[in-house]
Order: structure tokens, then sequence, then C-alpha cells
């Protein structure tokens, strides 16, 4: 099911045994364009620490009670590793996560989901990497949710509008479009773009570089983000384009 990151911030955290805290952001693999992690704010419980979770052990989103379910226990969560607040998440840190946990890190795996995501993950996330030099600089591939927010999008022609949303897969996790405003421009107008139509991202200058002329985005399918993102409207949205669907790719 296709689901918006954005409305699933602040759902409540329920591990094996009790209730360990709220979704405070997401972070994601701009390189292969899926979710990694979960960052966890505990509030009250360890002292309004923040802890990083694996989408690999999330169950089911339930949007009527605005819970996850988390694969562990209150105790597995407590021991785990300590992550700093606005920091950029280190290999090391992820290797200590990966050890806490007993998980196989996804660096060492070609195929670290399943589904229509295993191909990209095999061509884009195994680099090599110098634990020491990523101790200080972090991951440079995770990215935010909430920073990346906010980013502007520019067609091939000029700026279209920013960064709203992210929608996700929530079984694989697999980010599937960049929900984007187009505010002064068109507006009122949302519009959904697939992140292999990226061409580049200005990290610095929180640009989204976007293989698309501003003509062809203002005659797109518009998205309304009170709607469930079916087949119907993606079937509408790549034929408009006249882009390949995800869901025809070889597995």
């Amino acid at each position: 099911m296709l689901r918006s990151l954005k409305t699933m911030l602040g759902y409540e955290l329920r591990a094996n045994d009790g209730e360990i805290g709220k979704v405070d952001d997401f972070l994601f693999d701009a390189v292969a364009w899926f979710v990694r992690y979960l960052v966890a704010d505990t509030g009250g419980w360890l002292t309004e620490r923040q802890v990083l979770l694996s989408a690999l052990v999330l169950g089911w989103a339930d949007a009527e009670s605005e819970t996850f379910d988390v694969g562990l226990t209150m105790e597995q969560v407590e021991a785990s590793p300590p992550i700093e607040r606005d920091m950029p998440v280190s290999r090391q840190m992820e290797a200590e996560l990966h050890r806490h946990y007993h998980w196989v890190p996804y660096w060492q795996s070609p195929f670290p989901f399943t589904g229509t995501s295993a191909a990209v993950a095999a061509r884009s996330i195994v680099p090599d990497v110098d634990e020491d030099k990523d101790e200080v600089q972090g991951d440079p591939n995770l990215h935010s949710v909430r920073e990346v927010t906010g980013y502007h999008i520019l067609a091939t022609d000029g700026d279209i509008g920013h960064v709203e949303d992210f929608i996700v897969e929530d079984e694989s996790w697999v980010v599937r479009y960049l929900v984007v405003d187009t505010g002064n421009w068109l507006p009122g107008k949302k519009v959904l773009l697939v992140p292999s139509w990226v061409q580049q991202v200005d990290w610095l200058e929180r640009m989204v570089y976007i293989d698309l002329k501003r003509e062809s985005i203002r005659n797109s399918p518009a998205f309304d983000p009170g709607a469930p993102v079916n087949r119907d409207y993606e079937e509408r949205l790549y034929d408009y384009y006249g882009r390949r669907k995800y869901w025809e790719e070889p597995e």
C-alpha cells in the first residue's frame, strides 16, 4: 500500500511489550530511494533520547489509531546504541546498531529488501566505505525526511515548487514518489514526481533537479493528498509522461 511519510510523523510506536515513543523522522537512502531507518523519540521513557529503528522491524502502520507495531522488546530498544540529535549517522554507528540487533548489514548484501526495489538496490548501495573516515562525515546517502521537505524543485527550464512529502510502499519502504507543492507557480496544485526522474540533488543549496519541462508538469495529473494513490492514478501518471511503469519492470 502506498502511504505518505508526512502523515506518519508522530505515530505512536509499540514494542512487543509496551510503548516506546513516537515517530520523529525517517532517514532515506537518496541513491537507492528507500527508507533505511525510523527515528524514534522516546520522550520521558528514556529521558527524551532518540533511537534508530530499521525499517525492516516495522510492522503495520495503523492509520486509524496512528500507531506502529515494532518487532522488538523495550529492553532491546533501551540497550540500543544512542544517537546524537541533528548529527549525521556514521557507518560505524550503523554497524553498532546492526550488531546490537543482529541485523544483516544492508551494505554487505546486494538485496536488502525484496520485490521491485531489489534490482535498484543491487546497483546502488554497496559502496566501499572507510568506517574511520565515515565516523566523522556520516553516510552521505542518508538524509532526513524533515530536512529535505521544503527543498526547491527545478525543471529543466525553471522552478516548479518545493518538496512537500514522500509517498512510500509500506511493506518494502521504497520511495515511489515525491509530492511537490507547485506554490505560487500553480496555486493549489500538487503533483507527484518519480525519484528516477531526478537528475541531481544539490544538498548544500537545497535544490532537486528534475528531467522534465515546466509545461509538461503544468498539465500532469493533479495529486489530491486526501485521496489514496491507487493503481488507476499511477497508470494515468506514467502514461501521461510516457515512462515505463515500475510494476512492469523485471524483479
